[in-house]
């Protein structure tokens, strides 16, 4: 075992951090943050390295952390202002700060997301995918015949995650007015795999200024998303 590899579920250091980039990505864009695309990856990526490494930490390090009291806001602050001063004198070198994770290891972007497909298979739909819910559900609120759920499913007109052995769950941001957003099929049709596409649905899109795909299609601004996921595929 490396020190990049957590010893409880075997997800790798990177892999971690870019999922709670992606999160708290999502986290600003959702709460109406303001910043540019650019400034929002960075600070997705400065959380999610800092969150990320504190598991991998030796436990001594990590209650060290724990025990400290002090504020957490002004402290991040100062790190913020000194390492952009560092940039700034060049000791620090910039060529890699903001950039993709594409950029950086010269690989096509939907060939990293696919690279984290065995961590979302590993982890709890829960805890990355939003809201889910199943036919009895969807059907009891949102008054969708299992029927007509499950054609949908067969012509790969609605995103469905497999949970346990063969039941499926929907995740509920995709349903506007009682039917899939327009523009779920074209995308699934991009990217066949369910969890690929919807991890990419909902995570916000440098190739859309960052903004999320799945909110955009809710608003009924299919073509700009479909050449995106097309582009990716």
């Amino acid at each position: 075992m490396t020190r990049f590899q957590n010893p409880t579920d075997g997800i790798s250091q990177e892999a971690l951090a870019g999922l709670i980039a992606e999160a708290v990505q999502q986290a600003l864009t959702q709460h109406g943050v303001v910043l540019d695309a650019q400034a929002l990856v960075s600070a997705g990526a400065i959380a999610g390295a800092v969150a990320a490494a504190l598991p991998f930490l030796p436990q001594a390090q990590r209650l060290e952390i724990g025990s400290f009291k002090g504020e957490w806001t002004a402290l991040a602050s100062d790190l913020l202002r000194t390492a952009a001063d560092r940039i700034a004198r060049g000791t620090i070198d910039a060529g890699s700060a903001g950039e993709t994770p594409a950029a950086r290891t010269g690989k096509p972007a939907f060939q990293l997301l696919a690279e984290q497909a065995p961590d979302l298979q590993s982890m709890l739909i829960e805890d990355w995918a939003g809201e889910v819910a199943g036919s009895t559900y969807l059907e009891e609120n949102f008054r969708i015949p299992r029927s007509t759920l499950h054609r949908w499913q067969r012509r790969g007109e609605v995103v469905a995650l497999r949970k346990g052995g063969r039941k499926h769950v929907f995740p509920l941001a995709q349903f506007v007015d009682g039917r899939p957003a327009p523009g779920i099929s074209e995308v699934l049709s991009a990217i066949a795999n369910p969890r690929l596409a919807w991890f990419w649905l909902i995570r916000p899109s440098l190739e859309l200024d960052g903004r999320i795909p799945i909110e955009m299609l809710r608003q009924d601004m299919v073509e700009e998303v479909v050449r995106v996921a097309r582009a990716f595929s």
